[in-house]
C-alpha cells in the first residue's frame, strides 16, 4: 500500500495555512482551535504543542485524543471529493479537519459547524 504524502506533512506546515484563510475572511485563531478541539479532543494547549513539536498529520490524527463519534455528521465537497465518500479513514479524517476549517472561513454558525454541539468557547 502507497503511503499518501500528505500524512508525512507536519501539522505546524498546514496550521497557519488554516489561520490565513479563516482570517483573511475575518475570523479567528480562537475559531479554528474550537473546531480542531471538537473533531479531536486537543485543548488548545495540544494544537499549539503538536505545531511546536512538529508532529506529522497521521500522528496529529491517529494520536488524537478524542476523535468526535459526531464527526461522521460531517458532508460536503473539499478539494472535490466528497468527504463522507473517501474510503481511507485517516485521509476522510483529515478531510473532515479541511471541511470545518472551510465552514469557519464561510462564516458559517458554529453551532452548525458543530453539528448541533454546544459551543463551548
Amino acid at each position: 500500500m502507497t503511503v499518501n504524502r500528505v500524512f508525512a506533512m507536519t501539522f505546524a506546515s498546514i496550521y497557519p495555512l488554516y489561520l490565513a484563510k479563516v482570517e483573511r475572511k475575518g475570523h479567528t485563531k480562537a475559531e479554528v482551535d474550537q473546531v480542531i478541539s471538537w473533531l479531536t479532543g486537543y485543548t488548545e494547549e495540544g494544537i499549539s504543542q503538536a505545531v511546536v513539536d512538529g508532529i506529522d498529520l497521521e500522528t496529529f490524527i491517529t494520536d488524537a485524543p478524542a476523535f468526535n463519534p459526531d464527526s461522521s455528521l460531517i458532508t460536503g465537497v473539499i478539494c472535490g471529493h466528497r468527504v463522507e465518500e473517501i474510503e481511507d479513514p485517516l485521509m476522510q479524517k483529515l478531510r473532515y479537519m479541511d471541511k470545518l476549517v472551510d465552514e469557519v472561513a464561510k462564516g458559517k454558525k458554529m453551532s452548525s459547524i458543530l453539528r448541533g454541539s454546544t459551543p463551548s468557547a
